[in-house]
């Protein structure tokens, strides 16, 4: 019976010749048909993990499985298998769209199909495009052909690398539905990105990695229900100078303005305590002119996460 996980890493460690441990004994499995969010700053280690699944980077130790199939031991089999499109924008300038992602299918030992081709390059918008050379489009066409030349021997697997770095708003989100439709078609893809809200918008589940640690992987509405907080703030009818000692609790904070308190709160408790904050509020006199609630965002999380692990 086929494996739930179409890539699997094991004990993954990479140190380079100067010593720099990029990655730290890193355990991660891929489900099959899941859009899986790698999360982290810059030097988390990232690029390093993928260019290592990718067969790019040698591992310093732990094993790699793609489809069951050793990444090392079984180099041809599982490079087909998957498709990178890497950060740095890389095209054979001079070659038009048409011929360069032709060519790609070709390298990985595909046979022509024309048909194959003109259908990635109509999904990716860049059929009308076919016969310009790469050197006239512009950065965002440039981004979608890399997609097409990852995309033309037909991975099981897509990698994306900062996908939509350099890229307006527009174009992020043609990006974000194509990747939802490969995703339908079948595809796994699994996406490091800076950008909080494209991982929210997409993923299934999400990874967090920081100084070459994994420090947690989760299914996404499982993770915001975990660790998402909500915020009540009390916009206050007259400014307070510190804070009365008889509100004194760790999740309540007064402004630097003293205009407004800030209860926060688990929603998933019991009690909230929000009854109790404003009855304590009303009897010393407090006014306030208005309550809003927030509900945290995955970047508050994130934010959060990272810096526990560097504390």
């Amino acid at each position: 019976m086929a494996s739930d996980f179409v890539v699997s890493v094991k004990g993954l460690s990479k140190t380079y010749a100067t010593g720099f441990s990029a990655l730290k004994n890193v355990d991660l499995d891929i489900r099959r048909g899941e859009i899986f969010a790698l999360l982290g700053p810059n030097g988390a280690g990232k690029t390093t993990l993928i260019s290592v699944i990718c067969g790019i980077v040698n591992a310093s130790a732990g094993s790699v499985t793609a489809g069951g199939f050793d990444i090392v031991r079984d180099y041809r089999r599982t490079r087909t298998m998957i498709g990178l499109v890497p950060q740095e924008l890389t095209t054979d300038t001079f070659e038009t769209v048409w011929a360069t992602v032709s060519l790609s299918r070709g390298l990985f030992g595909k046979a022509p199909h024309p048909a194959r081709i003109e259908e990635i390059l109509k999904t990716l918008s860049l059929w009308d495009k076919k016969d310009t050379m790469i050197r006239r489009l512009s950065g965002g066409m440039k981004r979608r052909v890399m997609i097409a030349k990852a995309l033309s021997h037909d991975p099981e697997v897509l990698f994306l690398d900062e996908p939509t770095a350099g890229v307006d708003v527009a174009l992020r989100r043609d990006m974000w539905n194509m990747v939802r439709e490969l995703r339908r078609g079948g595809v796994t893809v699994i996406l490091t990105t800076h950008y909080i809200e494209e991982a929210q918008e997409m993923a299934d589940r999400i990874g967090v990695i920081n100084k070459g640690e994994i420090i947690l992987v989760e299914d996404k509405a499982t993770l915001m229900r975990k660790l998402g907080k909500k915020e009540l703030t009390l916009s206050l009818s007259v400014k307070l100078d510190a804070m009365p000692a008889s509100l004194e609790d760790p999740r309540l904070s007064l402004a630097a303005d003293g205009l407004s308190l800030v209860y926060t709160f688990d929603t998933r408790a019991e009690h909230t305590g929000i009854a109790e904050i404003i009855r304590k509020i009303g009897d010393l006199g407090i006014d306030f002119k208005d309550l809003q609630t927030k509900e945290s965002s995955l970047e508050d999380i994130f934010v959060n996460l990272v810096g526990a692990h560097q504390r």
